[in-house]
């Protein structure tokens, strides 16, 4: 997960036909002369991004920035680029580390800095101008990327350098063969004819799941909800009615209630509504998004990309795309994480069949005379949950008010851990109203950089949570972090409180744990900064954040009721204890199911990676691996499987379990030495969180931890065996 402009490069401009090895260079150099030339008679001192950003920490001024900036500062940043990597391959002298992969590492910050805008603009607060120049620029990127990385000259300097890497040592050695590496897993190597097949193979692959992806937000209007009956929404509190009536008045349904799907197969509203019919058109409607259903279609995409991922790996010398891909894993093969899954499928439908016993038991005693369906799922294991211990999760709700939570609950948290301090900044300019931005301080009182917190749904931004950066640490280029958390929190009508679910106070603890990877980072060059490590390695620091969540002294500062600032009840806050490995069986086994049909797509040949009918093959697949329960569907279907489809997590999905196992026996560890304290915080922040990808990942847990990881702490994490008993 590097991130680097050549990595970033985000995959940029000027798709260049490979002739020879030298004329290739020299038709590259013609292209970006005369791109440059074109681009500087739009691009000039008025654009925002012609210099580096003059706020704090080169925060981004959103005072400044419009749409009609970003093309002409790609088209100059792709060219500015392409014109310092042509110097750095025609470089006379003998290649050194500092003339060349050092130079490299200083290269590309015009498009750093319209990149970095312009992509986070594309999940956060998209709009119909974005996604058509994201869909633009997508092969240009791939492009970019290509003239960068199948430059025979420049190649031919790396190769020099990595021949001669027994002088360097630290991080400076770990870069010469992290670069080296990304240019042979590029294509380097290969015949002219066979980069020209790279070339068009990527080109292709960054145009679909740039679709894949603007289609996401498309299946989302094209499948709303409508209720005309306010009577069908029995079950719903006040205020999310409220809700789902002022999403109707802005979709121009005043009158109704619309109800929008989150990229889910499970919907969260499903366990409130009462209804069972209006449940299932819910449900139905998430399950078979993309499928054919309106008029967006996803399944020619599933299957192109999977086929041409396939053809690529074999290019490349390898069998499938798995093995490809996680070659620099910490799982190394397709096969390791699959072992890992299937090793657990048993155990974890053995779970699921006493829950849905509990389930069925339920429908039957409230006189229902049906089996339950995926639809009934969430609804009766609410009841259950209450039947078994006595909760009502919307009283639960009431002792998770957002506020608190941010400041009382995760900065809390963040501040015995490791004594750093969160201080509001209204002076820095944001993109949209609700956006909150912090600045950073460090035990020492020291800066540390900027967060920015954007948590609440809006129209125009992707689905889920995530992390990402505005400027990634450095010490080469004297960088501090401008780090920035996204979440999909539905925000209470004016004048009320946003209450919480326990699992969104989750997802704000473990969406931290990836801001803090990219805050502590303390290295010199941006590739290895941060958050640039293997995907089953990335989830972890945020994985292990979670478990502060639950931690006694940090709920008993944040876990106050709204209105009367009572701390939770004892009593309460024991049955929540006892109930949070409720219905983990359903969990771990939606989530297995979609990472093991990740890993079905992305293991087959070049042969045989045609897929005619992708419903089927998802069916087959699940029923292969043991995983076909009809009453537990995959967290993700093919059709909106954004991770592997749109984002960078193809064949590596598996990676949360993975990284679940490295939180769960660091987080024991912890444990065993005293729990939350800055002693253990600056112990982690030291091996784990400072190093980004300066050291192999493995080494890292090792050097802190004293050994690699069991997988009992994470059974235990998830109640799937009984807890040790002192």
């Amino acid at each position: 997960m590097r991130k680097s402009l050549i990595a970033i490069a985000i995959g940029a401009t000027l798709s260049v036909a490979a002739c020879s090895d030298k004329d290739a260079t020299e038709q590259t150099t013609q292209v970006a002369a005369q791109t440059e030339q074109t681009a500087a008679t739009e691009f000039n001192e008025s654009n925002p991004f012609y210099e580096a950003s003059t706020l704090p920490y080169q925060a981004p001024d959103f005072t400044q920035i419009k749409f009609e900036h970003f093309r002409p500062a790609f088209e100059a940043g792709m060219a500015e680029h392409m014109e310092e990597i042509v110097a750095i391959a025609s470089n006379p002298e003998l290649a050194t580390f500092e003339n060349t992969i050092v130079a490299m590492e200083r290269s590309g910050r015009l498009l750093g800095r319209v990149s970095s805008v312009f992509y986070n603009l594309a999940g956060s607060n998209s709009n119909d101008d974005i996604r058509n120049l994201q869909g633009e620029l997508a092969p240009k990127m791939a492009g970019h990327r290509d003239n960068i990385m199948l430059n025979a000259d420049l190649f031919a300097r790396v190769q020099a350098v990595y021949d001669n890497r027994m002088m360097l040592e630290g991080e400076d050695l770990r870069l010469v063969e992290e670069t080296y590496n990304d240019f042979i897993r590029a294509g380097a190597q290969l015949s002219d004819e066979a980069q020209v097949e790279i070339r068009e193979l990527n080109s292709e692959l960054s145009s679909l799941t740039t679709e894949f992806q603007r289609n996401l937000m498309k299946l989302v209007d094209e499948n709303l909800i409508v209720v005309d009956d306010k009577a069908q929404l029995a079950g719903l509190s006040d205020s999310e009615i409220a809700r789902l009536a002022e999403t109707a008045k802005a979709e121009d349904m005043e009158g109704k209630y619309v109800i929008k799907l989150t990229n889910t197969t499970r919907q969260p509203i499903l366990q409130s509504l009462e209804n069972r019919e209006l449940r299932q058109r819910i449900w139905e409607a998430s399950a078979n998004r993309g499928t054919g259903n309106t008029a967006t279609d996803n399944r020619p995409l599933v299957s192109r990309l999977s086929e041409l991922r396939a053809q690529k790996a074999k290019l490349l010398g390898y069998d499938n795309w798995g093995l490809y891909v996680l070659d620099t894993s910490m799982a190394k093969t397709p096969t390791a994480a699959q072992d890992m899954l299937r090793d657990l499928v048993p155990a974890v439908v053995s779970n699921v069949a006493k829950e849905q016993a509990a389930i069925q038991e339920m429908i039957e005693a409230e006189g229902g005379d049906f089996e339950v369906k995926p639809w009934d799922w969430a609804f009766y294991a609410e009841k259950v949950r209450e039947d078994q211990y006595a909760i009502d999760s919307d009283e639960v709700k009431q002792y998770f008010e957002f506020n608190r939570v941010v400041e009382d609950g995760v900065f809390f948290a963040m501040n015995q851990l490791f004594g750093i301090t969160f201080h509001q900044r209204d002076d820095i300019p944001v993109y949209a109203d609700d956006v909150v931005v912090y600045e950073v301080k460090d035990v020492d009182g020291s800066t540390l950089g900027l967060f920015y917190g954007d948590w609440f749904t809006r129209d125009g931004k992707r689905g889920g949570a995530w992390m990402s950066s505005y400027v990634s640490q450095s010490h080469l280029l004297g960088n501090k972090p401008v780090i920035l958390n996204n979440m999909n929190i539905k925000k209470a009508p004016d004048g009320e409180p946003t209450l919480l679910s326990f699992d969104e106070v989750s997802t704000m603890f473990h969406e931290m744990g990836h801001a803090l990877h990219g805050m502590f980072s303390d290295v010199k060059y941006p590739s290895l900064a941060g958050t640039s490590v293997s995907r089953d390695y990335v989830e972890f620091p945020s994985t292990f954040q979670e478990d502060w969540t639950m931690h006694p002294k940090v709920m008993a500062n944040y876990a106050r009721h709204y209105e009367t600032g009572e701390v939770i009840p004892e009593d309460l806050l024991a049955k929540v204890m006892a109930a949070k490995n409720f219905n983990m069986g359903y969990d771990t086994l939606e989530y297995i199911s979609s990472a093991l049909l990740d890993l079905e797509y992305h293991t087959l040949s070049a042969d045989a990676a045609k897929i005619d009918d992708v419903l089927a093959f998802e069916e087959a697949a699940l029923a292969r691996n043991g995983v076909d329960v009809e009453a537990v569907p995959p967290r993700y279907k093919s059709t909106f499987f954004a991770h592997v489809f749109a984002g960078g997590y193809s064949a590596g999905y598996y990676a949360y379990m993975w990284s679940e196992v490295l939180a769960a026996d660091a987080f024991a560890f912890l444990g065993e030495r005293g729990g939350l304290t800055i002693e253990n915080g600056q112990a982690f922040r030291e091996a784990i969180l400072s190093k980004g990808n300066s050291i192999d990942p493995m080494k890292q847990y090792i050097n802190f931890r004293g050994h690699e990881p069991s997988v009992e702490a994470l059974l235990e994490r998830r109640g799937l065996t009984p807890p040790k008993i002192d």
